[in-house]
């Protein structure tokens, strides 16, 4: 039987234009259980769900958010307090070196930029530096698979700012905080333990 096309069309990414599509997904898993997807269309942030490539949707990645566990969707975030950050999480293969590293690209060429840095010391410089009422929440969207250099994906990331969800309960903003820093500090423990990239 063919699989269904999500009705939200946030939550299937084209791989089409990716030239090593299978390095993409190998890429993309590891932040399956770590990094919050927003969907614009619905605005909803999803914190469980499952990534998955049909055999019958060639090239494609699909986003399945977990029905059994309401509590883990954010609802009524509106697109105004979801921004890009261009910062993103490239393999340190692209640049001759191990883990996960943060760094510029440019938006029209896909150059990667003068700077790299090792993943979780410079996001918890750029936590460090944000204030109370303005954390840095990193969260994924559509288009944030992406593919530059060498073939290599690199992974922008966009920023959620509680603050600016329009009715959203103090209560829900604090929780929505709290589990984009769980998944976040899951992430920083994962990299630790294996040698980042799983990408061949």
């Amino acid at each position: 039987m063919a699989t269904e096309l999500p009705a939200n069309d946030d939550l299937a990414w084209d791989l089409d234009d990716f030239s090593q599509a299978e390095r993409a997904m190998d890429f993309v898993m590891q932040f399956e259980t770590t990094l919050c997807v927003y969907s614009p269309t619905v605005e909803q942030i999803y914190s469980t769900y499952n990534m998955f490539f049909p055999e019958d949707w060639d090239r494609k990645l699909v986003i399945l958010p977990d029905s059994g566990a309401f509590h883990d969707t954010f609802f009524r975030v509106n697109r105004s307090s979801v921004t890009a950050t261009g910062l993103n999480i490239i393999p340190g293969e692209l640049i001759g070196k191990t883990g996960l590293f943060l760094a510029n690209v440019d938006e029209n060429e896909r150059n990667l930029g003068p700077r790299q840095v090792p993943f979780e010391a410079g996001m918890r410089a750029i936590m460090k530096a944000r204030s109370e009422d303005d954390p840095f929440l990193p969260v994924l969207a559509k288009g944030d698979l992406r593919e530059l250099e060498q073939s290599w994906p690199v992974l922008h990331l966009h920023r959620v700012n509680p603050a600016l969800i329009d009715n959203m309960s103090n209560l829900d903003r604090s929780n929505l905080t709290n589990v984009v820093m769980e998944k976040l500090e899951s992430l920083f423990i994962a990299t630790k333990r294996t040698p980042a990239n799983r990408v061949a």
